[in-house]
């Protein structure tokens, strides 16, 4: 028999076995279809608390089960606001799934409702792919690391926690030997990786028209998923808005379903963008006001920033006396971890109970930052001193701390950024105008706080001096109770 032939039969016997599966409701079952080739592909089911039943692809479940993900396990999605928050003990792991899930969501509503737009299933896998694998660079007690240690640790070093996702996904499919699997599955490689891997994170630093190599500008849109760089509308918001509020007990007032209803792709100036129904207007303010209540009340929650100031220093001691493991039998620090993929695998928030638990007689400086730690145990945080919006705090340098509060697009209304389309015509795209804009909107959408902070209680009374010699308001000076904290 020839081997078509055979192929043929092969796949005509695996047909009532299909049947079956389907029949008992394990999963979704399709076909990837590859030549005359048939790969039966069961879609495993996840229950998750946000998003219900969530059906996944088998390659997103071989990357879920793998090392470099399941490390996401152990890495709080909220840093030390698990510390304010009791309910804020998700992680990294579920809210990448939800991406995920988001992002196939999407992609698959786009292109039921146009047809036109080519999306293939291909594209949608790497969107999805994307969306899981977006995280993979964070480290303990994410933002922690690469905004308050890093820049400490390793001054002038330019390393955020989107380019080591990027270092992670190529050793996560190197390290477990996924090149395969994932033509196995369909996808077009080297160009679907770096598909994949422009979706993640791209500078976009280039002057090229066009900056991407993965899709042509036709595609353009598919870059708005999962990092959308033009108005900041995406499924990571979407999943991360509705999964903090929900463990930390917030309001979320954004729908992000009416906007999987009513996004449309619109061509504007020869490039395809990502649009929403004009009345969806009041639903996206509410996406941008619920990302700003989200960092006064949880992720910039004055104790919040303390107890992180609090494990960032003692990570500073610690760093010279924490020796990970990596390629090549080579040790690396904390600090020098970010270098190396295998060592960065093995580093998670189970550094704080290592430096918690540290022998008696461990160097000082590890037993300086288990103390710090034992103080985040004991609630004997630092001392919240005052809050101010002053202008030139830089000569108490040492006790300050700098936030920004914004809408997302810093002083910019990010609705400004935001294509809209009307019922009456469903393939023209146009920005809100000005006298379109309700009176009772806000009219800036940044502000910069200034928190004066005290590490050891000395400091206090040099900080009210140096309140009064400056003309510092009183009513701004709050030297609140140890138990207020």
């Amino acid at each position: 028999e020839s081997s078509a032939f055979k192929k043929k039969k092969t796949a005509e016997q695996e047909r009532p076995a299909c049947e079956a599966l389907r029949r008992t409701g394990v999963g979704l079952l399709f076909w990837v279809i590859t030549g005359l080739d048939f790969v039966v592909c069961v879609l495993q089911v996840f229950n998750d608390p946000i998003h219900g039943h969530i059906e996944l692809h088998p390659l997103l479940v071989k990357i879920i089960d793998t090392p470099q993900f399941q490390r996401l396990r152990s890495i709080k999605q909220l840093g030390g606001a698990y510390f304010v928050y009791p309910g804020a003990s998700h992680n990294r792991f579920e809210h990448s799934i939800g991406v995920a899930h988001l992002a196939g969501q999407l992609g698959q509503a786009l292109k039921t409702k146009q047809p036109g737009l080519n999306i293939t299933d291909r594209d949608i896998l790497c969107v999805q792919i994307a969306g899981l694998c977006h995280d993979l660079g964070h480290g303990p007690f994410s933002h922690l690391f690469d905004a308050m240690f890093i820049p400490r640790a390793r001054p002038g070093t330019e390393w955020r926690h989107e380019t080591a996702s990027l270092d992670m996904f190529d050793h996560l499919v190197e390290s477990n030997g996924l090149q395969d699997v994932m033509e196995q599955y369909g996808l077009i490689l080297p160009e679907d990786r770096t598909f994949i891997k422009e979706m993640i994170h791209t500078d976009n630093n280039n002057d090229q028209e066009w900056p991407y190599e993965g899709r042509t500008e036709d595609k353009s849109f598919l870059y708005e998923i999962v990092s959308n760089k033009e108005n900041g509308i995406d499924v990571d918001k979407f999943d991360y808005f509705a999964r903090d509020c929900y463990h930390l007990g917030l309001p979320n007032n954004f729908d992000h379903c009416r906007f999987l209803t009513f996004a449309r792709v619109c061509e504007v100036n020869g490039r395809r963008y990502i649009c929403v129904r004009d009345k969806e207007e009041d639903n996206m303010t509410e996406m941008f006001h619920t990302r700003l209540c989200l960092h006064r009340r949880a992720y910039q929650h004055k104790v919040t920033k303390i107890i992180e100031t609090m494990i960032t220093d003692a990570f500073l001691k610690a760093d010279r006396h924490i020796w990970i493991e990596g390629s090549g039998g080579n040790m690396f620090t904390l600090s020098t971890a970010i270098g190396d993929m295998e060592a960065y695998t093995k580093l998670t928030d189970a550094v704080f109970e290592q430096i918690l638990n540290c022998a008696f007689n461990a160097p000082q400086e590890l037993r300086d930052a288990r103390n710090i730690l034992r103080r985040i145990i004991n609630r004997d945080l630092y001392r919240f001193l005052g809050e101010t919006r002053f202008e030139d705090p830089t000569e108490v340098c040492t006790n300050v701390f700098t936030i920004n509060m914004d809408y997302g697009m810093n002083d910019e209304d990010p609705i400004n950024h935001l294509y809209f389309y009307s019922e009456h015509d469903t393939t023209h795209a146009f920005r809100r105008r000005p006298w379109q804009v309700s009176r009772i909107r806000p009219t800036h959408f940044s502000e910069q706080l200034v928190r004066f902070v005290c590490r050891r209680y000395a400091d206090m009374d040099n900080f009210k001096q140096w309140c009064r010699a400056n003309g510092f308001p009183e009513y701004q000076l709050l030297i609140p109770s140890h138990s207020s904290l």
